[in-house]
Parts: C-alpha cells; sequence; structure tokens
C-alpha cells in the first residue's frame, strides 16, 4: 500500500547532489508532504528553497529520522555508513548515492529504469544504494542491446569536478582564475595535481592490480544493474577540467552483429537515453547539453571497423541529476509506493 505524500529527509541538502535534488523535487512527479533538509554541523542553519518555502537546515541529531518515510543520503560514504543504520533503526528507508552500500551484497543496487525489482530486497538493511554516474550511463545504454548478446565493454571516462562535491568545484575555479591571472595556483588539495587545463588520470584510490576504486566500481556497478555478473568490462577513469556532466567513450562487442542504424533504433527507445547523434551537423553529446537533463545523451554511434561485431559510443550524463539525485529520487518514490 502506498504511503503517499511522504515525509522525505535529505541528508547533505547544501551539497552538489543535495541541491540537485531539491532542483529536481520541483520537476518530477513526486509527492511530498514535508521536506527535512540536513547537513553537516557547519552548514546547519543554512536555508534551501522547496515549493517557493525557505527550510532552515539542520545537523544530523538523534530522531533525526523518526516520522520520515524514506531519506535520500546524498554525502560521503564515511557519513552514510554511520548514520544510514540509524535512520532504519527509526523505521526510516534510506537511499544512499554514496559508493558506502554499492558493494553489500545484502543491499540491492538499482537503477529505476533496469532493476526496480531489486526494491523488494531493501528490508534486509532498509537501504537502496544507486550505482555512480558512469555506471548508471554505462548500464542504461548497454541495457538496449542486451538481446543482441554484450560480450565485452571498454569505457574510457571524462569526470568533472563537482564529482568530488562543493569543494571539487571550487578547486577547480580558484586554479582557473589564478592561472588566468598570470598566478601559480596553491597546491592542489581536493585532487592529485592541479586540474585546471590539465587531465589527470586518477580518480579514486589505486588499488593492489592497478585500478582506483573508482574503475572497479565501474565494473562492479554497471555489472550488477544489469544482471550480468560475467559481463567483461574495463574502465580508465579520468578528471578532466570540466565543472559539470560526466562523459564515457564506449566500445562494445556483440554476440550478434548490431548496425549502427539499428542500435540508434534500440536506442531511441530505451527509457532513460536520449539519442543526441548527428555529428555531420556537430550534434553530439557534450556536458553543456546535460545541465539540467534527466537522461544519458547517446552519440558518435558507429561501427567499430577494427572488429566485426563490435560499436562506439560517446555518452553524457549529468553526474548530480541522473547520475546521482534524480535516480535516487525516483527510487525514492517506488519505496514509497510498492514497499512501505
Amino acid at each position: 500500500m502506498s504511503k503517499l505524500p511522504m515525509t522525505l529527509a535529505l541528508v547533505g541538502a547544501t551539497g552538489e547532489v543535495g541541491r540537485a535534488a531539491l532542483d529536481a523535487l520541483d520537476q518530477l512527479d513526486l509527492s511530498v508532504k514535508a521536506l527535512r533538509p540536513y547537513a553537516s554541523p557547519r552548514s546547519a542553519g543554512e536555508t534551501v528553497e522547496f515549493q517557493g518555502d525557505d527550510l532552515r537546515v539542520a545537523a544530523l541529531s538523534q530522531d533525526a529520522f523518526r516520522g520520515c518515510d524514506v531519506a535520500l543520503f546524498c554525502v560521503p560514504a564515511e557519513v552514510a555508513r554511520e548514520w544510514a543504520p540509524r535512520a532504519w533503526a527509526e523505521g526510516c528507508a534510506v537511499v544512499d548515492v554514496s559508493p558506502a552500500f554499492r558493494a553489500d551484497p545484502d543491499v540491492p543496487l538499482a537503477l529505476a529504469e533496469l532493476n526496480p525489482e531489486a526494491l523488494a530486497r531493501f528490508r534486509a538493511r532498509g537501504i537502496v544504494a544507486t550505482p555512480g554516474p558512469t555506471a548508471t550511463a554505462v548500464a542504461l545504454a548497454l541495457a538496449p542491446f542486451r538481446a543482441a548478446g554484450v560480450e565485452r565493454v571498454v569505457v574510457s571516462t571524462y569526470e568533472p569536478a563537482s564529482g568530488a562535491g562543493r569543494a571539487g568545484v571550487a578547486e577547480l575555479e580558484r586554479e582557473a582564475r589564478d592561472l588566468l591571472g598570470l598566478t601559480e595556483p596553491d597546491p592542489a588539495a581536493r585532487f592529485p595535481h592541479r586540474l585546471a587545463f590539465n587531465l589527470i588520470p586518477q580518480v579514486g584510490t589505486f588499488g593492489e592490480h592497478g585500478a582506483t576504486d573508482e574503475e572497479a566500481g565501474v565494473v562492479r556497478d554497471a555489472r550488477r544493474v544489469l544482471g550480468v555478473p560475467g559481463l567483461r568490462l574495463t574502465a580508465t577513469a579520468v578528471r578532466v577540467p570540466v565543472f559539470y556532466g560526466q562523459a564515457a567513450a564506449v566500445n562494445v562487442t556483440t554476440r550478434e552483429k548490431l548496425g549502427a542504424s539499428e542500435a540508434r533504433e534500440l536506442l531511441r527507445g530505451a527509457p532513460g537515453v536520449k539519442v543526441v547523434d548527428a555529428p555531420g551537423e556537430g550534434i553530439y553529446p557534450m556536458p553543456m547539453l546535460a545541465a539540467n537533463e534527466d537522461a544519458v545523451l547517446v552519440g558518435r554511434v558507429r561501427e567499430d571497423p577494427s572488429q566485426d561485431r563490435g560499436l562506439d559510443l560517446f555518452l553524457v550524463v549529468e553526474n548530480t541529476r541522473k547520475g546521482a539525485a534524480t535516480n535516487a529520487l525516483q527510487l525514492a518514490r517506488r519505496l514509497a509506493e510498492e514497499h512501505l
């Protein structure tokens, strides 16, 4: 039985993803009777706007989730690990956009368009995890090709400063301003090296086999939401000097040959995907086109001449929206309508 309209807690309301969630709430068909915004103690006292009202942000505290139906966690993983179990202990289901629970077999990892049935298992921990932005984009773009048998995927990502939160955006802005003013920027704090006018082939921490945790997460999350645990997939993640909008170049090998025209038609009928593909006219996915966009933009669809059954694609997803906040809100709605 549906409990809509719901009381929704938004944890991390003043951060990049939290603010994107507030924007999306005004645009999605989501019935919320009350919103409780929370943030870190240093942000407590700030106000956020919701449905024309200014709401004062509070710091998390004991009993913060009492009376809430669902909580969106738009916070770092360490905060989610501490507070998500507390929310469920107070009877509030959690949708978490951080990496904290993505690898937990007892926590469903879900995309609203691909595997909403996974939500039925949320009561084991009271938590639903969302995949990261790259895995979200890759899974939504590959899903239409599953009937042709996706055999191998190679992904190269181009990840914006906002993937590191407000601090990442501020650092890139400071560095660019300093360099344009012919001033040497302060040493990088949020990234391993200076990001402005540079590329950094490291997103996350390196593991023992040379891949970063971001790269390993793309592989793990895409396999889980696609329901193909043995999918041969490899990823290289690169941080780029862009503020918002995450991109990926994807090479796909299928069991049965798919021509570019057939692939485009499959993509046009896929939920959560928008085909932007007229390269001769200068039309293709770009981060600047993804602002406030709740679909994965797919373009540069072409056959790979180096193999018999290969395709190349270029994807862009707004990392704070469909890559995080929008999917979380869609899952929160399904939880309230079908499982609470």
